[in-house]
């Protein structure tokens, strides 16, 4: 099926659209399809098609510049059935990938979003015969590899391992985001990662009940890690706050790693982080796990109890992995990703590697992902408001 930019006029074109001085067709406030738009500006900026606008717009008397190039662009599209940036999506997948794809990663090396990022590339190189290369863009709660992704080129090379707080929490607490949903096709959740609550072995408290006690103690001393404002560990900290009274310090990081390298160099005196994170380092008691927010304990450290078991009913979050990539990647592309993804989050090793980790493998539908991202954001409005959680 063609895009929908084909079936466009140029009149139609030019009523919606303004284009600048430095070349950047957007939309106009009274709306349009961005996507589209976007693959407009991808076509407009190709050599080759602008060579062919110019003589469109000498031949068809449009107006000269920029705006009689974005018209005649679309007129060189309908005339050619779409042309090869407009190319049709039933054909897509055949060759793809036929080069290295490059999976843009805001977890930093060694989070758990790296680690199930990896996972999952690792096998996909293996299935697909090109290398998925991971690239770590951490830092700006996950803005700047999102968009990254967003303003990529929606050919299925550039992909994208998306979060809870990407698309659920982001939108909650800044007012303007490079990205939406709509920017990105959902393709498959990796897995689910419940939160951990763990302490430096130093912090003289060895269960919650002590923890609260301390913090009451002493309030606005005890600090406690988060991947960024917002994030599900951010949110974490504020419910535990909520519940038990308790006054703590907020410290953000540009990522799960740096804020859990601090927490085991005794610099923090507690984290909210994911089981996947957590796990390594409570195995080789640098930290104590005090507490798992999740509806039931963890098979693979069973002696640690729900945080609901120790009086925080409700207590529940987990963060979760996804795998998206830009608007209007062809669906055929979307669906052969899907599938392999899915079969690779099948396959036994790979199952048992996240379940040692303390995480649940998912691999569902992309109408699922996008579902549950809306779930979740009408979830978590409500305490984000109460906590006053703002984008600094």
């Amino acid at each position: 099926m063609a895009l929908p930019v084909i079936a466009m006029s140029a009149a139609q074109l030019l009523a919606v659209v303004e284009v600048h001085h430095d070349d950047q067709v957007r939309c106009q406030p009274a709306g349009c399809n961005h996507s589209v738009f976007r693959r407009i500006h991808v076509v407009y900026k190709n050599s080759f098609v602008k060579t062919l606008a110019n003589a469109a717009v000498e031949w068809a008397g449009l107006q000269a510049g920029p705006a009689g190039y974005v018209a005649a662009v679309t007129m060189i599209a309908m005339l050619f059935g779409g042309g090869p940036a407009f190319a049709q999506s039933g054909d897509a997948a055949k060759t793809y990938p036929n080069r290295p794809v490059r999976v843009v990663n805001p977890s930093s090396p060694g989070g758990g979003g790296d680690i199930m990022g990896r996972l999952v590339a690792q096998q996909l190189t293996k299935s697909l015969g090109q290398n998925f290369i991971i690239d770590n863009r951490p830092g700006a709660a996950n803005i700047i590899a999102t968009e990254i992704v967003a303003k990529a080129p929606p050919d299925g090379y550039t992909l994208l391992i998306g979060t809870s707080s990407t698309f659920v929490t982001n939108p909650l607490i800044y007012a303007k985001l490079p990205y939406s949903e709509k920017s990105f096709e959902a393709i498959s959740i990796i897995s689910h990662a419940p939160l951990m609550l763990s302490v430096h072995p130093s912090v003289p408290a060895h269960n919650l009940v002590e923890l609260v006690e301390l913090a009451k103690s002493r309030p606005g001393q005890l600090s406690y890690a988060s991947f960024g404002i917002g994030s599900s560990s951010h949110l974490a900290g504020e419910m535990f706050q909520q519940m038990t009274k308790t006054r703590l310090v907020h410290v953000p990081y540009k990522g799960s790693a740096p804020g859990m390298a601090d927490l085991v160099a005794g610099h923090i005196t507690m984290a909210f982080d994911t089981a996947a994170a957590s796990m390594p380092h409570i195995q080789s008691k640098r930290i104590r796990a005090l507490g798992v927010a999740a509806p039931k304990r963890l098979a693979t450290i069973a002696d640690v109890p729900t945080l609901g078991e120790l009086g925080l009913a409700g207590f529940e979050i987990s963060g979760w992995y996804g795998v998206l990539a830009p608007a209007d990647t062809p669906r055929d592309i979307v669906a052969k990703l899907h599938g392999e993804i899915v079969a690779a989050l099948k396959l036994p090793a790979i199952q048992q590697r996240i379940a040692d980790l303390g995480a649940e493998v998912i691999g569902n539908t992309p109408q699922e992902f996008s579902a549950q991202i809306r779930r979740e954001r009408e979830k978590w409005g409500g305490v984000v408001k109460e906590a006053g959680i703002k984008a600094e």
